[in-house]
């Protein structure tokens, strides 16, 4: 089944950051629908960062694609870094519509504790790559994930051995503390293996399809 691929990037980044992979499924598998968004305050969303006040707005977008889906059509969604967490509260929300959700070097939040903890555990590391209010981790802190919604949704981490942002200790914690359904491994795989990957990583997401799509 050709389900819809939604790409979701992480924190600063925009839909952009995505074009390679993006241009190889439009070259390879033209019948493939492959989505890139830009989340609220990023890339090419008109609204600025600074009006950007709640997680709300920020997964708007996220959410009002997903609203606007019909009831029968079936989505994987790819969350990259921070995109983690807006993956996993779209797939709170609409369990029904989400096949997989995949985790590229990202943060995976369980069912047990709130998606804030998880900033907490690399705070340190968030720090140096943005503002920490434009976290929302205090905000984050209040929402929980079910395991009625969230929980039944299959999950697939790929860890990137190279990572130099999240490296492979934090990524395999991750993989601990909420374990996924499958883990896929990208050698020699930088943070953003999108840009520097992309023939590797649409093979890894082509397998992901083949398996739960």
């Amino acid at each position: 089944m050709n389900h819809h691929m939604i790409l979701v990037h992480g924190i600063g980044l925009g839909a952009w950051c995505w074009y390679r992979l993006v241009d190889r499924f439009h070259s390879s598998c033209p019948d493939r629908l492959v989505t890139a968004i830009d989340l609220g305050g990023c890339g090419a969303d008109p609204r600025s960062f600074d009006s950007i006040l709640t997680v709300a707005d920020y997964v708007q977008p996220l959410m009002d694609l997903l609203e606007s889906l019909p009831s029968h059509k079936r989505v994987i969604l790819i969350g990259h870094s921070y995109g983690g967490l807006p993956i996993a509260l779209a797939a709170e929300r609409f369990p029904e519509k989400v096949v997989a959700a995949v985790f590229l070097t990202a943060y995976m939040p369980g069912c047990s504790s709130p998606l804030g903890h998880l900033l907490q555990e690399d705070l340190e590391m968030a720090e140096k790559l943005i503002r920490p209010g434009q976290l929302f981790v205090d905000e984050m802190m209040r929402y929980v994930l079910t395991e009625e919604k969230y929980g039944r949704v299959k999950k697939v981490f790929i860890l990137c051995e190279e990572d130099e942002v999240m490296n492979v200790d934090f990524q395999r914690f991750l993989i601990q503390n909420s374990p996924p359904d499958h883990v896929k491994i990208m050698e020699g795989a930088y943070h953003m293996a999108m840009l520097s990957k992309p023939k590797e990583l649409q093979q890894c997401l082509d397998e992901i399809v083949a398996k739960y799509g």
